[in-house]
């Protein structure tokens, strides 16, 4: 019995051997499984649920499918070894987040990733990806087989984009499309290497243009991002945002995240700034950009109101820099910059990215709205100036008020929700200023508060004309009747600006 039982366990472990290596053949040579038992072919699953109907569905594919086959060529792996940075103690992660692989102020490797600019080397990629690598520090991988040592051209940090070369020829140029062409709800493809990945796509829709989410650290920042869905992560900086063309209309530079990984949005510069930068530090080695020489706000309905505009749009010069091409070309505060060069402008950033595609000596013409007029004016752009500054607001010196009696030295302005007072001698030393009245009680959530005014702000001007008592800020708001709109000019901390204020 126990021999019966040894021979059937040796025959059961020949056979499974046998069928063991069978099985195993099969899957990798292609036997049919049918055979080998030596009954009828094994069918595993079924026939298509739904056939391909839709044509338009089927073209969609073959279109994405199309464009990453034809554009991965041109999108590269960027490898840095990054020189050690402090970071600052206690510092936040920001909502909105750049990819920078040295956070912890240690030397590291980072990875990003670039697009070809030209067949002789020349690539596009983000100044966060390769600022901070050490000498010889950054490396270029092409379909993760071939790798060249990169030399850093330039950078500009304003628009947080840097060329890079590698020595090399036949190289396939990515095509560059037009981003004033892209629109929001359009298919979009992103290429590139995404934790390691490389040339991965991933698909989604243009969410929104004209994006600035304040993520430049730079005097001089330009953001006017495109935002998408298609999922972007650490290594798809510098990587390519594409239309259904195969166009790059973006470079991938930052996402919306609360873990520094993809949950929803990011952002890409677009490729008219991409154009510009990369011509100038291919040319100059550096970016020789225009100015116009202001600084601006967006405007609300009650600005409007305050300006005698019917409907808020443009935006509105709240200083100028001194020796700037504003000034010489005889704009003035209070302006508003309706369109330039026939494209309307309704937000800083529009202003913004426009003028960073054209350099000092272009000639810009800008729509303006001023005191009930509108007219056009031509503006040479300048080169920034190292010492330019925002032109004093302070005006020409005024006489001192005669002394104020007690009773009218504070006011209250229960619907407006704010109390002032005049001003003393020191205060006025002090504040540098020669007239104005102190707002010494704001209410929380009352009309001046929610306009922006604050505790110990200065009010210089109402309606346009001097204030120097309480007495002309109550005549000033006396002559507008309720719901009328008035334009205040304040000062606090060493800065001017312009709000307005709705009569209750």
């Amino acid at each position: 019995m126990v021999k019966k039982y040894v021979v059937a366990s040796v025959v059961l472990v020949i056979v499974g051997v046998v069928l063991g290596a069978v099985m195993v053949s099969s899957f990798g040579n292609g036997v049919d499984l049918g055979l080998a038992y030596g009954g009828d072919e094994v069918k595993l699953g079924g026939p298509a649920p739904v056939a391909m109907q839709n044509s338009s569905v089927r073209a969609l594919s073959d279109n994405f499918a199309a464009v990453s086959k034809a554009v991965s060529p041109s999108v590269v792996a960027i490898k840095t070894t990054t020189v050690a940075k402090e970071r600052p103690k206690n510092m936040p992660r920001d909502f909105f987040h750049f990819f920078n692989p040295d956070e912890d102020g240690q030397p590291s490797q980072g990875y990003g990733s670039g697009v070809v600019l030209t067949a002789d080397g020349y690539i596009a990629t983000n100044n966060h990806v390769v600022a901070d690598a050490a000498e010889n520090g950054i490396e270029v991988i092409f379909d993760e087989k071939v790798q060249y040592k990169a030399k850093l051209i330039g950078t500009d940090p304003s628009t947080d984009l840097a060329v890079i070369k590698v020595d090399a020829k036949g190289l396939i140029p990515a095509a560059l499309g037009n981003s004033e062409n892209v629109h929001v709800g359009e298919w979009v493809l992103a290429i590139g290497n995404p934790l390691g990945l490389t040339s991965t796509v991933t698909a989604g829709i243009v969410s929104a243009i004209g994006r600035n989410i304040n993520i430049i650290q730079d005097q001089y920042g330009i953001e006017s991002f495109i935002q998408t869905d298609a999922a972007i992560n650490p290594g798809n900086s510098g990587g390519a945002l594409l239309n259904m063309s195969g166009e790059v209309i973006g470079i991938n530079t930052a996402i919306a995240t609360t873990n520094a990984r993809y949950q929803g949005y990011g952002f890409a510069v677009p490729v008219n700034i991409l154009k510009t930068v990369a011509s100038d530090l291919i040319r100059f080695g550096e970016v020789k950009r225009g100015y116009i020489g202001v600084s601006i706000t967006t405007i609300d309905q009650t600005m409007a109101s305050a300006l005698g505009m019917k409907e808020a749009k443009g935006v509105k010069i709240e200083k100028l820099v001194d020796g700037g091409a504003a000034a010489a070309a005889g704009l003035k505060e209070l302006d508003v910059i309706l369109e330039i060069d026939g494209r309307e402008v309704n937000k800083n950033n529009e202003l913004q990215s426009y003028i960073a595609t054209r350099h000092p000596g272009d000639v810009v013409t800008l729509k303006i709205f001023r005191e009930g007029k509108t007219f056009e004016k031509k503006v040479t752009l300048r080169p920034r100036s190292q010492d330019a500054t925002l032109a004093s607001s302070s005006g020409e010196k005024k006489e001192e008020p005669a002394e104020v009696a007690d009773a009218a030295r504070t006011l209250s302005f229960d619907a407006l929700g704010m109390t002032v007072r005049v001003l003393t001698a020191e205060e006025k030393k002090e504040l540098e200023v020669e007239r104005g009245v102190l707002v010494s009680d704001i209410k929380p959530f009352g009309e001046a508060a929610e306009r922006g005014i604050g505790k110990n702000d200065v009010i210089l001007e109402a309606d346009r004309k001097p204030v120097s008592t309480p007495a002309d800020l109550k005549k000033a708001i006396a002559a507008r009747k309720s719901g009328d709109a008035i334009l205040l000019r304040i000062k606090r901390a060493e800065q001017t600006a312009y709000l307005a204020i709705q009569i209750p």
